[in-house]
């Protein structure tokens, strides 16, 4: 391998859609190592590569390769060589856990904080490097910033994607000399290969219906199609902002938050009877024993808590969506257990800043996270069968789950 000149933002990206499997982060490391060793190379040679300047004292001679380990991965190295002396990195010579640790950090704070030049200047002291000028410290950060952007934007060309997962995340960002809450959009959905997928991130002022709506759009306009089910929280404006922009498409309340919010309706001491009741609705074997279990469920809740039953009968269509598509694949579609897990590894990344400088640092920050994400799930095993897939796709979806010819619902014995 050989290394530009200068690193090319547009070249690298290149390349990297061009990969089966881009590997976001390794990438992310090796723009930032390269950078950083071609601004060493041009401050030992008193000028820019291939600029004329009466102060060069040196002159580059081609590179050396070196794979360098890290906890990303092997990353592959090109080093320039000098006519005179050399330009070996005593980073990457000596203290090489060290280092490397050292410019993870480098990669990580520069999407944390914002890319400030000035915050860059002072971690990449940190490899013993004091001779950036600002323009390089530039330079390096919209190299990280095209690639968060690379992934948000790609085309979602991987087929149908049958289910998608939806989430908004609640974050603190300073605006106008303020500190205000503002809402992360996030999308996961399953591609047609059976591979889980990060298909979209936004930050919105308000979790709405307007929000809702241009983030899916924006998704549709990226090639977002074959939507069957959208698995949420019950956000506010997201049912409507689905029909709007995804027609066909039905949305599953995911059942833990559902009972959560159910769980306040009732005193404490009533909580784990109500709890187990309402998951005896998805213990049953098939959707019609599901169908029928409900209203079971709901007449013995209305003999002691009429409030409790009269919310969970009303929320019957948007908690029993999954029955329109094979049993195999229940446990998986009727809650938002995999993006709660996502959620988890975003919150440990940000947590540490509390406050965000600003929005673009949501973006750099969260979609570094994603990106990473979405490769590690592309090299692990399928999230769903493609049989099952195929089965899921044929299944003509229920909208009316209530089944009116039913006799009346005998209430489950205390």
């Amino acid at each position: 391998m050989a290394a530009s000149e200068s690193v090319n933002p547009v070249d690298l990206l290149c390349e990297q859609i061009a990969d089966t499997s881009p590997d976001v982060l390794q990438a992310m490391i090796r723009t930032f190592a390269q950078a950083v060793m071609s601004a060493e190379a041009d401050a030992i040679c008193g000028a820019g590569y291939g600029q004329r300047s009466d102060e060069r004292a040196n002159s580059r001679n081609g590179y050396r390769q070196r794979e360098w380990d890290t906890r990303a991965g092997t990353i592959g190295l090109a080093i320039p060589k000098l006519w005179q002396g050399s330009s070996f990195p005593d980073w990457l010579l000596t203290h090489r856990r060290r280092a490397e640790q050292a410019l993870v950090s480098v990669v990580a704070t520069s999407y944390l904080l914002g890319v400030s030049t000035r915050r860059v200047e002072k971690l990449v002291e940190q490899l013993g490097i004091r001779q950036l000028s600002k323009s390089q410290v530039s330079e390096m950060a919209a190299h990280l910033d095209a690639q968060v952007e690379a992934f948000r934007n790609r085309p979602l060309d991987s087929g149908h994607y049958t289910f998608v997962w939806m989430n908004a995340l609640t974050m603190k960002v300073r605006e106008a000399g303020r500190t205000v809450n503002v809402h992360a959009l996030i999308a996961v959905g399953v591609n047609a290969d059976g591979q889980r997928e990060v298909l979209g991130l936004d930050v919105a002022s308000v979790e709405g219906g307007a929000g809702w709506l241009a983030f899916l759009r924006s998704l549709t306009a990226r090639g977002l199609s074959g939507v069957r089910l959208v698995i949420s929280d019950a956000h506010a404006g997201l049912v409507a902002a689905i029909g709007a922009a995804l027609p066909g498409a039905s949305w599953q309340r995911c059942r833990t938050h559902y009972l959560r919010n159910l769980l306040t309706k009732v005193p404490k001491s009533a909580q784990p009877w109500i709890a187990t009741l309402v998951r005896t609705i998805f213990d049953q074997p098939d959707a019609d024993a599901v169908r029928a279990q409900f209203p079971r469920v709901v007449a013995t809740i209305e003999a002691k808590f009429p409030a409790a039953a009269e919310h969970l009968d009303a929320a019957r269509d948007d908690l029993l969506a999954f029955t329109g598509f094979p049993s195999e694949i229940w446990r998986q579609i009727w809650l938002n257990n995999p993006q709660e897990r996502l959620n988890k590894e975003i919150r440990r990344r940000t947590d540490v800043v509390g406050i965000l400088p600003n929005r673009p640092a949501i973006i750099r920050l969260v979609g570094a996270v994603l990106a990473e994400q979405t490769d590690e799930w592309t090299e692990g095993r399928r999230y769903m069968g493609l049989e099952l897939l195929t089965k899921a796709r044929m299944v003509a979806i229920n909208t009316d789950q209530h089944d009116t010819d039913q006799p009346d619902p005998t209430p489950i014995a205390a």
